[in-house]
Order: C-alpha cells, then structure tokens, then sequence
C-alpha cells in the first residue's frame, strides 16, 4: 500500500531536508511535487489543494523560519498535515452500551462486506474479548447468507440463520431477541449491497437502521476504486447516520487515494483496514502510524501489536529453553520459525511496516520480498516432504532420501541439498544466539538463510 506515493514523497522531502534554510522558492518547487505526487496517487482534487494550502500556510510562518532544521521542520509539518488529514487519531468502535451493542455494515456489493463481518466478528472476539453473533440481512443473495455461516463457523461466533423469504427487519429483530437471550456482547448486522447506489436500496437500509438503532454504522468500501471511494462514502452518509468507514483490500492499492480522501469527503473516521482475505486481516486505522508508513518511517507500533497477538509465544518460549538447555535446532523448529513469519504477513507484510533504508527503490525491494517469500514457501514444502525423524535428524538424509524428498515436494534433488546445508547454517547462527553477545552474532549468519550466502539485493 502507498508504495507510488511513499516513492515519491520520500524523493521529494529528501531534496529539501537537509537545505539549512527554506525560501519561497524551494518551498514552492517541494510543494508542487507534493502536488503532483497526491494526484498521482487518485486523492481527490479538493483534498490536494486543501492539504497543499495548509502545509504552504505553515511552511512560510515562523514555524520553519525559526527552526535550526528548516528541511526536517518541513517534514514533520507534512507529517502532522496527513495525520489531521486521515483523522488526527484511532477511533476505536463505541460500544459501551447495554448489550447486545449492534453494529449495521452497508456498502456496495462487491466492496468485501461479508468477509468484513467475518474479519471483524474475529478481531472483537480475540482483541476485546466480546461474544458475537452475526447475521445476514441479504435476502437477495442466499450465497451471502451460507458465505457468512461458513465465515462464523472458521472464527468461532455464533451464527443466526435467514432466509430469502424473510423481511430483513424482522431477520435483524429476531437476531437481537436472540443475542439477549444468550447475554452475547456484539451483533453484526450484514446488509444487502447493491452494484450502484438507487433509491430502493437506501430506503431498504433507512427502514432497518431506524428499526434496530444500531451503535455503529460502518461504511465498508473498497479501497482501489481510489477517490470514487470517497464520493460513494458521501453518498451513503448523506441516507445514513454513519459512525465510520471501513476500507477494503488496501493491500492491493498501491496509490493509497482512498485512504486520503475519505476523511476529508465524509467527515467520518477510518476505524479498520483490511489488509489480505485471511480472517485475521483487518486492521484498526491509526492516522498517525499510517503517515509514518506513507513517508517511509515505517509502523513499528502496529509490527510489536501484530506480533504480540499472532506469534505463539509458547513455540517461542519451548525453541528459547532447547536453545539454553544445549540441544539442536531442527528442521522442525525452522519450519515453525517460517510459519511464525507467515502469520506476520510474510517478509512483504513486515517490511510494509519498517522504516525504508536510505534511498531504497521500492519497487526493487517489492521484487526482493516476493523472491525471498518463493524461497520460504519451496523450503516448507521440502521440511513438509519429510519424516518426522528426517526432519529432526537431517544427517540421516542420504541421497535416496532426497530424490524422495524432491519428488514429494515438487522440486529438484539439489534444491533439498540447499535446504540442508542452510539448516545447518542456521543451526550455527542460533548457537550463536543462544550465547553470550549472540544477537550481533545472529545479524552476521542471518545471510546463511539465503541462497550464495546473502540476503537478497535491494
């Protein structure tokens, strides 16, 4: 996400960051790049001048001109300008009300309303620790009702069933008389989305959000139909008392317009991102760490609270204990540590959130990941094609062994050579690790994980 945009705006502030003094002139030509790079990246018209105004307003003022570091002083203005931009602050769902707290999602069909529900049923179950009920009010897709039952069933939540012969606000009374009965905290509404906005469908929506009277009411628009996302938002919040806006499929926007334009177009927060279809990928919309991601310093915060929830600290503590305790990491520790990085998001998903490296091309470093991510992918399947007692004794795989190997993982003998002779490398770096000044030790052998000993060019 953002990459084009962090491309540019990154090469843009660095021309002006180290200048010891700032004219109208050079603000000028920096504030035209700005510019273009918005547009570029699909923000509404409207935002870019509004947002080029506010920054060249407070470049000029004494905020600048008095600085010891007029370039990095202009830098933090741009920051400060994209959180307020995007919402100044996380706000997070409101519901401290007497249960069961009901929250409408409305959108486009299309847009990923369904799989929302889903992704939100799980983060309200796991992060905040609420029992949830979701249901469908689509009585025009039964598929929407039978996709919503699969997704509470794979998160866990219990699931009210509808049918198409039901009115939707009978469907979403029913549901809630049930949710009390059951003393469960969230009810997640799923309406009926539509391929445009037309009259029928508001009223539809109108109708039920006066009948259930719902905490929240969460737009859910997809976040690469750029600025058009904002201008659908505004029409959804002109029917409906929104409370906020939930963006899809961000991690295939590499413009990142959506993001910037929403806010701005509707006056509603951005309260959740969804990063992936995993039901695990959604994100609260942190204004602050999102300008950091765009101006390429990274979100450390959002890295330490994903790895916090999605690393099993059990495995992690069992691997620490072996280590001390003198005894060998094996082939089945290495494919847990790269399944614990495919939880992560995969290499992609951590570097999107640490800060970029001097002058890296990110273009260059997106083709490094996706080499890296093939290489992690074709190891798991060589552990996976394995005996138990190979994977914990990789010496005993001779070479009948490894054509087995290559045959039943769909690679080549000398690949499950590689493979051994990087475990080994490993092996010796997490010794290392285990020993006294090991993490410096640990950084110099990390480039044993790749092939001809390096990590991959950027």
């Amino acid at each position: 996400m953002f990459e084009n945009l962090t491309d540019r705006l990154s090469q843009t502030l660095r021309h002006v960051t180290g200048k010891a003094k700032l004219t109208e002139d050079n603000i000028k030509d920096t504030l035209r790049e700005v510019r273009m790079a918005l547009l570029e990246a699909d923000v509404a018209l409207p935002v870019v001048k509004e947002f080029v105004n506010r920054i060249k307003e407070r470049a000029v003022g004494t905020e600048v001109s008095k600085s010891l570091t007029p370039g990095q002083a202009f830098v933090k203005i741009v920051r400060a300008e994209l959180e307020e931009l995007m919402g100044a602050a996380n706000e997070d769902l409101a519901l401290n009300t007497a249960p069961p707290a009901v929250v409408l999602m409305a959108g486009l069909q299309g847009a990923g309303k369904t799989t929302t529900v889903g992704k939100l049923a799980r983060f309200l179950k796991e992060r905040r620790k609420k029992s949830v009920l979701v249901v469908s009010a689509d009585i025009y897709r039964p598929a929407a009702i039978k996709q919503l039952e699969t997704l509470a069933g794979e998160v866990g939540v219990t699931f009210f069933p509808s049918d198409a012969s039901q009115k939707p606000v009978d469907i979403a009374q029913a549901a809630i008389r049930e949710a009390r009965l059951k003393f469960i905290d969230v009810v997640l509404l799923d309406t009926a989305g539509r391929l445009h906005v037309d009259a029928e469908m508001m009223e539809e929506i109108r109708l039920l959000h006066a009948a259930v009277k719902p905490v929240e009411t969460l737009f859910v628009v997809d976040a690469m139909t750029g600025q058009d996302a904002a201008n659908t938002a505004k029409a959804f919040g002109d029917a409906l008392p929104l409370t906020g806006v939930v963006l899809t499929k961000v991690d295939g926007d590499a413009r990142g317009g959506a993001a910037l334009s929403v806010r701005y177009i509707t006056g509603k927060p951005i309260k959740f991102i969804g990063m992936g279809e995993k039901s695990e990928a959604l994100e609260p919309f942190h204004p602050d760490r999102m300008a950091s991601r765009i101006l390429g310093m990274g979100d450390v915060l959002s890295l330490i609270e994903e790895a916090e929830h999605k690393l099993d600290r059990e495995k992690a503590e069992k691997l620490t204990s072996k280590l001390k305790k003198g005894k060998g990491f094996d082939l089945e520790d290495f494919r847990d540590q790269l399944q614990q990085m495919k939880n992560m998001g995969g290499l992609g998903g951590l570097m999107d959130k640490l800060p970029a490296i001097g002058g890296i091309n990110l273009a260059q470093m997106g083709n490094a990941q996706g080499v890296a991510e093939k290489q992690f992918m074709q190891m798991e399947a060589i552990i996976n094609s394995m005996t138990p007692a190979e994977r914990r004794d990789p010496d005993m795989i001779s070479g009948s062994r490894k054509r087995r190997i290559a045959l039943g993982s769909g690679t080549q003998v000398q690949d499950v050579g590689r493979l051994i002779k990087q475990h080994k490398q490993m092996q010796k770096m997490m010794k290392k690790f285990s020993a006294k000044g090991g993490m410096a030790k640990m950084m110099r052998g990390m480039s044993g994980m790749f092939p001809g000993g390096r990590l991959p060019k950027v």
